[in-house]
């Protein structure tokens, strides 16, 4: 339901950040789908794509807050013709939006592929239905990255001026991590499938005997790791999307 329900609203979203929010809500439901099918192909998906998403998702929210400080506006129908204007930012956008649509050699295809591939085994409709909704959502993030970065420049974008700059340095090195964590992660997902494939194992052992499921003491490490890393980008990164004073006084 997840995954129909979040693709369907994204699919007529007017706002950029809402777009992302529940296209985020349909990826999620992937998750759900890997791990209640209970198996291994399944689990080792929903797992990766926790790791995927968090990676991608949380990389477009901050690329929206890049285009939302300079233009203090998020619908979609105002924006048309960025990338003329800021070439980089469009390009980095744009990776982003592939590796959410799942494009091959990112790290977004491996965990719904293989949740695909479980699912197929325990119930061919519910993967055909998941794998039609995930046509549906390279449609709907390719739709919004024609209709925000590609024709004229928009009237509204036009009149902001020497407001409208592309991505600065600094907003590039918040991104660089994650981009290559999704390259990573997308050539070589064995770095993450060596990890999780013991305690998916274990974990669907203990279901079937009715035991309590261990947690891997490295797989917890590397989680919490992950958590620190992830509040500590936020708090370096979170004065960059705040308005500046002298926005905040125009406005």
């Amino acid at each position: 339901i997840a995954i129909i329900y979040g693709a369907i609203v994204a699919l007529v979203q007017p706002d950029l950040k809402k777009l992302v929010a529940y296209s985020s809500v349909s990826h999620m439901g992937f998750v759900t789908l890997g791990i209640f099918i209970f198996q291994p192909q399944g689990m080792d998906g929903a797992i990766l794509q926790m790791v995927n998403h968090g990676l991608i998702t949380g990389a477009l929210f901050l690329l929206v807050g890049v285009i939302y400080e300079r233009t203090h506006d998020r619908t979609i129908a105002k924006m048309g013709g960025l990338a003329g204007r800021t070439p980089v930012y469009a390009a980095i956008f744009g990776f982003f939006v592939f590796a959410s649509a799942g494009l091959p050699g990112l790290s977004g295809f491996v965990g719904e592929f293989l949740t695909l591939l479980g699912t197929f085994a325990f119930n061919p409709l519910a993967a055909a239905t998941a794998t039609f909704v995930m046509i549906l959502a390279a449609a709907y993030l390719l739709w919004m990255f024609q209709r925000v970065f590609l024709g004229e420049l928009s009237g509204f974008l036009g009149g902001l001026g020497s407001h409208l700059t592309d991505i600065t340095p600094v907003e590039i090195l918040t991104l660089a991590p994650l981009g290559a964590l999704v390259v990573a992660f997308g050539l070589f997902p064995g770095i993450l499938l060596d990890i999780i494939d013991g305690s998916v194992t274990r974990a669907l052992s203990d279901v079937g005997t009715g035991e309590a499921i261990a947690i891997d003491p490295l797989a917890a490490a590397i989680a919490l790791g992950a958590l620190a890393a992830v509040i500590v980008l936020r708090i370096v990164t979170l004065p960059m999307f705040r308005p500046s004073a002298a926005a905040e006084t125009s406005a």
